[in-house]
């Protein structure tokens, strides 16, 4: 996935507390504050986890300890119905609609009935490989998140897509898988569709959990496009992710965060998200385009700030220059004080005052 400028994600996730109308809000507030894209979760709590299943302590903290994660889960599950009139208000306001699907009639409704084509995979589903080779041999780009990953598991689930990309009639294996990894095609493949994000699964993470260097080595280790989905509080890391070269940024939003749900606490206001926005577009223009040239602005300001030879007592055509004589003043549009002691004892064309700029 190649992009002029960052693509950023604002995850709305579950902060709709599977109501509707808090759904179009966040696709509003994430629209107003220039985002790209708004990103939900499509799931189904009866394929997603078994009813025993503990909460994560972040959850625990976040919700009710009274309640599994199950019931939990239950009650922010979106219907299909729900999720057509999300994708439908995107595309009246501009705003891309994107989805992470937690299991297989999950990732065939967003495909092939919203018709996606662009599918992110959460850091838990990595190595799900019977769900990314589903996804893969649909053909969609993909936004891969590598939270809690190794280096060696991202490119087992590379692996898998690879061999979905090819669309293979072998067997599915981890010899195939592998085969296809390292074939032509299938990096070719990879590079024209799978993006990587950097994440620390923690919820809010850490700063000193982040590790924005992983992107140089996941950009190193797999030659693909690497961005960063971002739990910290605040927004300056995801910015500085951005400085460091993350083509993709993805951060939770809520419109409150002191309403109940999981992610809300861990989530940026309306404002703040719009602030990081704003940030990110800034650190762009910034970035430039890596030449070291002067700009106009300081190519007008290097004939104040810098210095040339000037006659510091007055001299007589005839008279050669010395340290009596010449000094480095401003301002900077004559003789180059490089050019200092190639002109001491050189003897002056012409009679020069106190003040003037000496000529070659």
């Amino acid at each position: 996935m190649k992009n002029q400028t960052t693509l950023i994600i604002a995850e709305a996730g579950v902060n709709h507390n599977g109501d509707i109308k808090l759904g179009l809000q966040l696709i509003d507030a994430a629209k107003e504050a220039g985002a790209d894209a708004v990103k939900f979760q499509t799931f189904s709590a009866d394929a997603l986890v078994s009813k025993n299943a503990p909460k994560a302590a972040y959850q625990k903290q976040n919700t009710s300890n009274a309640e599994s994660q199950y019931e939990m889960l239950k009650k922010l599950e979106l219907t299909e119905e729900a999720h057509h009139i999300l994708k439908l208000h995107c595309d009246a306001v501009g705003i891309q609609f994107l989805s992470t699907p937690f299991d297989g009639v999950s990732a065939d409704f967003l495909l092939k009935q919203l018709k996606l084509k662009t599918i992110k995979i959460a850091s838990g589903e990595i190595a799900t490989a019977p769900l990314l080779l589903q996804i893969a041999r649909a053909n969609p780009e993909v936004i891969l998140s590598t939270g809690m990953a190794s280096l060696g598991e991202i490119e087992q689930a590379l692996a898998v897509l690879a061999f979905g990309y090819l669309n293979l009639n072998e067997k599915p294996s981890v010899a195939a898988f592998m085969q296809a990894y390292y074939s032509e095609a299938g990096q070719e493949k990879l590079k024209e569709k799978v993006s990587l994000l950097h994440c620390t699964s923690d919820y809010p993470a850490d700063f000193n959990s982040v590790n924005l260097r992983a992107m140089d080595t996941l950009k190193s280790a797999f030659g693909l496009s690497v961005g960063y989905s971002d739990h910290t509080q605040g927004i300056a890391i995801p910015v500085a992710a951005v400085a460091r070269g993350a083509c993709i940024i993805e951060k939770h939003f809520t419109l409150d965060r002191s309403m109940p749900g999981p992610d809300h606490k861990a989530s940026l206001e309306p404002i703040e998200l719009k602030n990081m926005v704003t940030a990110i577009r800034e650190v762009e223009v910034a970035l430039g385009r890596s030449l070291k040239i002067p700009t106009q602005k300081e190519l007008d300001t290097k004939a104040v700030a810098r210095k040339s030879l000037v006659a510091v007592k007055t001299i007589k055509s005839g008279e050669g220059f010395t340290a009596e004589n010449i000094a480095l003043q401003r301002p900077g549009n004559g003789i180059s004080p490089m050019l200092y002691w190639e002109y001491l004892n050189r003897v002056a064309c012409r009679d020069y005052q106190v003040g003037e700029l000496i000529e070659a």
